[in-house]
Parts: structure tokens; C-alpha cells; sequence
């Protein structure tokens, strides 16, 4: 069954990106380690003020749409240009949740609010307009959301603290400030735990994004074009992100909403006229099975298997062949062995099937469409590229004649891990071999058997198939071919 996809986005306010370098916030680390923190720069037509920048985050469009100019935001176009929690709510009828403290974001103080129409709401305004009643409202607001998020089921959420802002405004940013901070951070540990301990959590697959909208100059403030105030960030991790990953191109606050509707598979509407995109990433590593994925040799696999089983009196019907597709010479023997009334013994079939296929793969073998643009493009990039395949060493070695052993940092064939596909030995071994988690590699594969091995490994998984479907699921993405995977990493120095 399909893990529930579900999203929640944690907006700090005024949060300096130097600062992150000397204040402990290992709540945070946890999402950027496991996904990205990357830079953004408040585009220059956008004052650097909450309000504004707050507006293009939520909405995924520029102030030139949403018309929030200032903290007042009296003149804008909330309603033509919705907050993603009153788009999904009011378009989809998802259930969608926002808490915070600042008034105009969910009440008509100043023009608002900026969220129009959550399903689910929880304010708590602060009682004065001091760093230590900022704090307390950081503090309800929380408490409410954890409760929320741990017993009921909202599929999209935004969380506002705002007391780091205000405290640089009434302190500046020193030590009050960065123990703001830092009190934020574990607000959002107590967000992150509530996500772990819901009843459904093993059943969910949950992007994570925290966010700040400025920066701010060192005696506080904010509103100009300094590089201190224009300077913001952004951190994702989900299940379509690998661990460490690079975006490809300058993060910016309107892809923060576009983010969310692909965390949760919504295609935006053309007539949404969003400006914002979701993020593209390169992987720290990039894992490629061969057969099928690469080269065009699941035929010859396939009449292979074909003509083993016909010599020991079987006729392999098309289902029986889309069996053999991704597994191992000897998982495959067995099963011609169950399939034939007079197979030889296993051993006997498994060497007959390696040394057929192996005669196949020396009079040549063809590259799938995109291959070797796609290998290029990893070595030009500088991302490591293993071979992770199911076949013998004999073949791996006859193949890399074609690809080239030195477009991959290693290789892994069948029989040098304890187990080989479906299970994740093979997957797992190609990581450790370069000191990298599971997470942080991007696996590509064509198989349902190469498929499971890699996320029984802890992989996230791009799907070309070849022979067989495959569907999309959390943590895996299904592409017309590696020319598509390509093209959704865009040209290079993008």
C-alpha cells in the first residue's frame, strides 16, 4: 500500500544565515543533512520586510502578483494568488493546518490574513510586543501545533515562530538573538518528534521544509538591500530528496510552495501562473543498475533464458519470462528448474544460462538512449557513478568494454555480496564502498527485483523501466528513460 504523502513547513522569521554557522540548532542539521540547506537571496524588486517576503513563500508567487508590499497588507491579491494551505484546502479539499502568533497572517489586523482559508487554525497572539512575550507565543503556538500534528491528520502545515525576529528588532543580533534562535530550533525538534510519534507514521512519507523569509543588520532591522537583510534560506528533506544533495540552481522563496505540491504529487495548475518550481537536486552519488538501465540486454537475457529452458524441455510463456527480468543467473536456474519436468540440476542450469547470455553480450551489446550522456554528465559534475548489477562478473567485465570501466569509481556484480538483488546487499555495498550513507544515493534501475533492492537498501530510486511497469511511489520517481533524468536535471552550471 502507497505511504501517505504529507508535508510540513516550519517558517522561522528573521533568521540570519551567518548566524547558523555559531548557534547550535542540531534539529535543523537533521533536516539540511538529510535533504539540502541552501542559500536564498530575496529577489531585488521584494522589500526585505516579513510581510512581502512571507507572501511569496506561501503563495509561490512574486510581490508583483501577491501585492503584499509591506507589513500592511491592505491593496493585496491573497485572493487571486491563495496561500498553498487555502489553494489545497478550497481546490483539492485537503486537510491543511496553520499556527501562528503574527497577527496579520491569520487575522484582519493590517490587512490580513495572508492564510485565507486553512481547515484547521490555531493563533496565539502575544500579549506585548517584547522579546519574552514573543517567546511565550512561540511557545503556545508550538505546544498546539504538537498536539495537532501527533492526533490529527493534516496533510499540509505551516508553522510560524516569530520571537528570533522580534528579539533582533528590540536587542539586536547578539547573544539574546542567537538563544532565540536556538530556542527555535528546539521548537522545531518538538515539531519533528510529533511527525515520529503519530499512530500512521510508518504509513507516511513526510517533506519537511523550514524557512526563513530576511536577514538582519547587526543592531537589528531590517528593510534594506544590505546583504545582511537580503540574505534568507532554505531547508528540505523528504522522500524525494537524497541525503546531502546540491540543488542545481539558486533556491528562491517562491519555489517553497511549489516544493509542497510536489511533496504531495499536486501539479500545479497552468492557470496558477506560479513562479516558483520545485528544486531540482543533484544526488551525492548516483548508483546504475546495468541490464536494461544502461544496455539494452534485457532481450538477450531473455532469449538466453529462453533457450536454456527450451534445451531442458520447457517453453517459457511471456509471464514466465518477465520473471527472470533483474534476477541473478542462480535465483533464475532455480526457477527454471521448478518450471522444467527435466531440468539438470541447479548448478548445471546456472552455468549453462551464464555462458549463453555471456556469448550474447561479446557480439556487442547496445547502449540504452541517454547513457552515456547521462555518464558524462556525472563525471563532469564530479558526482561518483557504481555499477550495481545482478549479472557475473564475466558479463559486468564483457558490458564495461562498451561503457567503459573508467566512467564508474566501482563495480559490484552478482556473487560478490552475500545476497543480490531483490535484496539490498548489493545496493548497501556500493555505498559503503564510498563511505556514503544509503540516503544520499540516487539509484537508477529498470526492474521491480532491482527496485526493491534499492529501497530495501535506503536508496531513493529513479525507475526507467524497460520490460516490466513500475509505478511511482514515495521516494521513487518514474521516467520515460535516462534522456528524461537528464532533462530534469536541466543543462549544466544551471
Amino acid at each position: 500500500m502507497p505511504r501517505a504523502r504529507r508535508v510540513l513547513v516550519v517558517g522561522i522569521d528573521g533568521v540570519r544565515l551567518d548566524t547558523l554557522a555559531r548557534v547550535p540548532t542540531p534539529h535543523l542539521d537533521t533536516v539540511a543533512d538529510s535533504g539540502f540547506l541552501a542559500p536564498v537571496t530575496v529577489a531585488e524588486s521584494t522589500p526585505t520586510m516579513s510581510g512581502p517576503c512571507w507572501a511569496t513563500i506561501v503563495t509561490g508567487v512574486r510581490v508583483t502578483k501577491h501585492a503584499v508590499w509591506s507589513n500592511d497588507f491592505s491593496g493585496h491579491r491573497l485572493g487571486v494568488f491563495p496561500d498553498f494551505t487555502t489553494r489545497l484546502a478550497r481546490q483539492d479539499g485537503r486537510r491543511t493546518y496553520v499556527a501562528a502568533a503574527w497577527e496579520p497572517l491569520v487575522t484582519v489586523a493590517d490587512g490580513g490574513p495572508m492564510f485565507r482559508r486553512p481547515t484547521r487554525l490555531t493563533h496565539h497572539a502575544p500579549p506585548a510586543d517584547t522579546p519574552q512575550a514573543w517567546e511565550d507565543a512561540d511557545e503556545a503556538t508550538v505546544r498546539d501545533a504538537v498536539t495537532v500534528l501527533t492526533h490529527e491528520d493534516p496533510e499540509a502545515s505551516f508553522v510560524y515562530l516569530g520571537a528570533p525576529d522580534e528579539t533582533a528588532h528590540h536587542l539586536g543580533c547578539g547573544a539574546v538573538y542567537e538563544e532565540s534562535i536556538a530556542a527555535a530550533d528546539r521548537r522545531l525538534g518538538r515539531l519533528l518528534t510529533a511527525l515520529r510519534t503519530r499512530p500512521t507514521y510508518a504509513d507516511e512519507a513526510w517533506t519537511v521544509l523550514v524557512v526563513t523569509d530576511h536577514g538582519h543588520r547587526d543592531e537589528g532591522g531590517h528593510g534594506g538591500a544590505s546583504e545582511a537583510e537580503r540574505t534568507a534560506w532554505l531547508a528540505c528533506a523528504g522522500p524525494d530528496i537524497t541525503a546531502g544533495a546540491r540543488p542545481l540552481r539558486p533556491v528562491r522563496h517562491e519555489d517553497v510552495a511549489a516544493q509542497v505540491y510536489a511533496a504531495l504529487d499536486r501539479t500545479p495548475d497552468s492557470h496558477w501562473t506560479l513562479d516558483g518550481t520545485a528544486v531540482p537536486t543533484l544526488p551525492q552519488a548516483v548508483l546504475l543498475d546495468m541490464d536494461g538501465t544502461l544496455v539494452d540486454t534485457e532481450p538477450l537475457w531473455l532469449d538466453a533464458a529462453r533457450e536454456v529452458a527450451a534445451a531442458h524441455g520447457h517453453t517459457l510463456t511471456d509471464e514466465e519470462g518477465a520473471g527472470v527480468l533483474g534476477r541473478t543467473c542462480a535465483d533464475t536456474a532455480a526457477y527454471l528448474a521448478m518450471l522444467s519436468s527435466r531440468a539438470a540440476a541447479d548448478q548445471a542450469l546456472e552455468s549453462d544460462l551464464e555462458d549463453t547470455f555471456l556469448t550474447a553480450v561479446e557480439k556487442g551489446v547496445r547502449l540504452r538512449p541517454g547513457a552515456r550522456d547521462l555518464l558524462d554528465r556525472l563525471a563532469d559534475e564530479d558526482i561518483p557513478a557504481v555499477l550495481v548489477s545482478a549479472s557475473p562478473r564475466r558479463v559486468v567485465d564483457a558490458v564495461l568494454k562498451t561503457l567503459g570501466a573508467e566512467a564508474f569509481r566501482t563495480t559490484v556484480a552478482d556473487g560478490e555480496t552475500d545476497r543480490s538483488k531483490p535484496h539490498p546487499d548489493p545496493y548497501l555495498e556500493a555505498a559503503a564502498r564510498l563511505d556514503l550513507p544509503p540516503g544520499a544515493c540516487l539509484v537508477v534501475e529498470d526492474s521491480p527485483t532491482g527496485i526493491a533492492a534499492a529501497e530495501a537498501a535506503g536508496c531513493r530510486v529513479v525507475a526507467v523501466p524497460s520490460a516490466t511497469p513500475v509505478d511511482a511511489a514515495p521516494g521513487r520517481r518514474v521516467l520515460g528513460g535516462l534522456t528524461a533524468l537528464l532533462h530534469a536535471w536541466g543543462p549544466y552550471g544551471t
